[in-house]
């Protein structure tokens, strides 16, 4: 049977420096990162499957990939909002962990819209970048009658008005948000539409990567013309 020492050794193992490089290009801390590629990651996630308590003692490591295997593994429906509320709070300066592993979970959880609307809220960068892409997550995988679209819309404007002088992350989710919206939620399209066209560009510190913020007009209208709006996940693990 797995433990939590095994498969932390089995993940030493499997970390690179070109692995750990590009984590750390990402925001990870380098004393925190072994630098598993995410494919390993999955291969070690389906011989573990099913073993809650194995997750949360991964997760409890600090070790980024453990902690991101964790959330490959772990079932946010069986987490008390206590623990879900604890795994955002132990994800500071890890924003694969706070806008990724974090949703993941909470999202299958019954109180995920709870404490997505709370984390938002919060002044701790990485606690309502984890808000903002946990309800974005609630868009792609629920129904749309299970939603709120009066709350929605007023997330919309939350987002708008405060995009361009939020942290760096919490605008970066915020602008994640109104994609979200579009892309998942046939109902409010056009408010998606307007939302995007009014925030226009959104400038994000990328750190030495890449990767650049996606502009929410361009990328709707990508969606929409592909005609799949609306279309949801059923899960938003990758």
């Amino acid at each position: 049977m797995p433990t939590a020492t095994s498969v932390i050794a089995e993940l030493k193992k499997k970390g690179t420096e070109k692995g750990r490089n590009i984590y750390v290009r990402h925001g990870s801390p380098a004393d925190r990162v072994l630098g598993v590629s995410v494919a390993d990651l999955k291969v070690i996630a389906k011989t573990i499957k099913g073993q809650q308590a194995l997750a949360c003692e991964l997760y409890d490591s600090g070790i980024m990939d453990a902690m991101y295997l964790a959330g490959m593994v772990a079932d946010g429906a069986q987490m008390s909002k206590e623990l879900l509320n604890k795994w955002a709070e132990d994800a500071a300066n890890m924003q694969m962990i706070s806008e990724y592993t974090v949703p993941w979970v909470a999202v299958e959880n019954p109180h995920g819209r709870e404490l997505a609307l709370r984390w938002i809220k919060l002044k701790k960068e990485h606690m309502a970048s984890a808000g903002w892409c946990t309800y974005a997550g609630l868009l792609a995988t629920r129904a749309d009658e299970d939603l709120d679209l009066k709350e929605i819309e007023q997330l919309l404007r939350m987002a708008v008005k405060g995009v361009h002088n939020a942290p760096n992350r919490v605008s970066h989710t915020m602008n994640g948000f109104v994609i979200a919206v579009g892309a998942y939620v046939k109902p409010l399209l056009q408010q998606a539409k307007e939302a995007a066209q009014e925030m226009g560009v959104v400038s994000v510190n990328m750190g030495d990567t890449a990767c650049k913020v996606p502009l929410a007009t361009a990328y709707i209208e990508k969606i929409e013309k592909s005609g799949k709006v609306g279309r949801k996940r059923k899960t938003l693990r990758c």
